[in-house]
């Protein structure tokens, strides 16, 4: 992602749904980084509301969450000033991209996505062409701006595999049109888990409502919830295997406070899990209070909102439209 008069850094790009408020599982996994990112890394971040489509949507509540999402990566610390942040419907790069990517992928790729197979079947009432091909429109999110790095968890791993080996293909037809960019693995980053079902992974799907933590939530909700935990029936603060419940809130305690796994071991020696709780709580509630703040404060200014998206949008036309000029000189379609 070049621009004049900048000292080139790698590029690094990302994208979340508009599905609701973030868990402390994305924030502490993922979002919390991207603020991190911004000094080091050209970065890109963008709300996937294209993505969303994939399964129906209330469109009243589609266009408030994907607001709401731009608001929470602005809350999170994406600073608009140091990277490019917009909403992915706002490019129409994005489907162009995926429409010619589509023409270079084979059935077959596609209907090995584990990720297909998992949501089709979760999804059998609305098994559509979007959901087949989703893997070739998160190509095209990527290759448009010509990424060097993407964060990616377990469940996307695939997906990027996919979008190289599309991206090399293509190269390879017509010469170089695409970065192939590599996986970015977070050092600070961790799979959060369930507060309840500490073997499964948060989910703001989750039936049980004391299971996650949504980075909105009151300080008196999150210290509740921590309360609540489910741990073990033995008493010492100590991360090993079996202790499921345990090991994960000193994962979320450890990221937290920068402390290391022995030093949060020998902070709690000697005290109960009661103690601990409150103080996983109370560490929780006070990093998240700032975002907290934050959303208020822009879900209040829509005016702000607005120029942020559209000027986010129009620099981020500007860069894809580069990418898209050449893959369709490239392909043979004839200029305007």
């Amino acid at each position: 992602m070049e621009e004049s008069g900048k000292k080139e850094k790698q590029t690094i790009l990302s994208g979340i749904q508009p599905t609701g408020v973030f868990t402390l599982g994305n924030y502490i996994g993922a979002i919390r980084n991207w603020g991190k990112m911004q000094e080091e890394y050209d970065c890109a971040y963008f709300v996937a509301d294209l993505h969303s489509l994939t399964v129906r949507q209330d469109p009243a509540a589609l266009r408030k969450q994907s607001l709401d999402a731009f608001a929470l990566l602005l809350s999170c610390g994406i600073d608009p000033e140091k990277s490019l942040i917009f909403i992915q419907s706002h490019v129409p790069a994005h489907a162009e991209l995926s429409w010619i990517l589509s023409c270079y992928t084979q059935f077959g790729e596609l209907s090995r996505m584990t990720q297909f197979k998992d949501k089709s079947a979760k999804h059998a009432d609305n098994v559509n062409a979007g959901l087949f091909t989703y893997p070739a429109l998160m190509a095209a999110d990527i290759l448009l701006y010509q990424a060097d790095l993407v964060p990616v968890g377990a469940d996307q791993k695939q997906h990027l595999e996919f979008t190289r080996d599309v991206a090399t293909r293509f190269n390879n037809l017509y010469g170089g049109a695409f970065k192939i960019p590599e996986p970015y693995i977070s050092q600070t980053g961790a799979k959060i888990m369930s507060l309840q079902e500490p073997t499964k992974k948060m989910s703001k799907s989750d039936e049980n409502k004391n299971a996650f933590i949504t980075i909105l939530d009151e300080p008196n909700v999150i210290i509740n919830k921590f309360k609540r935990a489910v741990t073990d029936s033995e008493k010492e603060v100590c991360f090993r295997e079996g202790k499921d419940g345990i090991n994960n809130l000193i994962t979320i305690y450890s990221i937290l406070t920068g402390k290391t796994v022995e030093q949060v071991e020998q902070e709690f020696a000697g005290k109960g899990y009661g103690d601990f709780k409150l103080a996983v709580g109370e560490v929780v509630a006070d990093k998240l209070a700032p975002v907290r703040e934050n959303f208020k404060r822009y879900s209040a200014d829509r005016a702000y909102l607005e120029q942020v998206y559209r000027a986010g949008a129009e620099r981020a036309a500007a860069i894809s439209a580069r990418t898209l000029a050449k893959v369709k000189k490239k392909v043979g379609l004839a200029a305007r």
